[in-house]
């Protein structure tokens, strides 16, 4: 599903962002990204979306080498993955049916699809009675399971969490993480950057810690860190 074969990325400025990665997640996987602010953790995530271009190397994104492509095959290749930030990003003067409905608007969906699709995945992110207040009407929780059922209203075969319980007290960090493991359990591959110790030591999923801009430990069932 997804593979970085030697992968390096050297910014402008000299900054060593990522070196000489390794990694190979398996469709349906769920994976935990750890590492201290810096470590490569954004840069990879970036990678994946084609924000950054690789220095060297080569990327696998669901069967594709999205390593040189044409600006064009760009939004095709978006396509395949969905994206959850830690600041939400929703537009403020669209209800909570329209930001969800809009991004499949964007890649041309036709009107009776979206009419299909958009209440089933807010039935899915537990907000079927939010649908039409907008965004200054929402609790952070419910920000975030906004941002969850617009990354994952076109089906794409791979999320990407970045931070996505970040700004959210336990209790709702909690609810979030329910959502993303029942998004997993249908089959959707997701890879998870964070910070949250807790969550990553109680869920004992996959762990790719990086330190540096290199890949420092891979376990299966992982914790956050090691205990010296």
């Amino acid at each position: 599903m997804i593979e970085f074969i030697n992968v390096s990325k050297v910014y402008k400025n000299g900054t060593k962002a990522l070196n000489d990665i390794n990694i190979s997640i398996d469709k349906g996987e769920f994976v935990f990204i750890v590492g201290h602010s810096g470590a490569g953790k954004s840069t990879l995530i970036k990678l994946l979306l084609k924000e950054v271009e690789p220095t060297s190397g080569k990327i696998i994104l669901d069967g594709m080498d999205i390593t040189k492509v044409k600006n064009r095959k760009i939004p095709y290749i978006r396509r395949k993955v969905g994206v959850v930030f830690q600041d939400f990003r929703l537009l403020p003067n669209k209800t909570v049916y329209e930001n969800v409905a809009f991004a499949m608007e964007i890649i041309g969906a036709h009107p009776a699809e979206i009419n299909r699709r958009v209440p089933t995945v807010l039935n899915m992110v537990e907000l079927d009675d939010k649908a039409n207040d907008y965004p200054d009407q929402l609790s952070g929780g419910e920000h975030q399971r906004v941002a969850i059922a617009r990354a994952i209203v076109n089906n794409p075969p791979v999320l990407i969490a970045d931070e996505p319980t970040g700004n959210l007290d336990p209790d709702t960090a909690w609810e979030i993480m329910k959502i993303m493991k029942n998004i997993n359990r249908r089959g959707t591959t997701v890879l998870m950057a964070t910070h949250a110790k807790d969550i990553v030591d109680c869920m004992k999923r996959r762990v790719v810690a990086l330190e540096d801009g290199k890949i420092v430990r891979d376990e299966e069932k992982g914790v956050y860190e090691y205990e010296f």
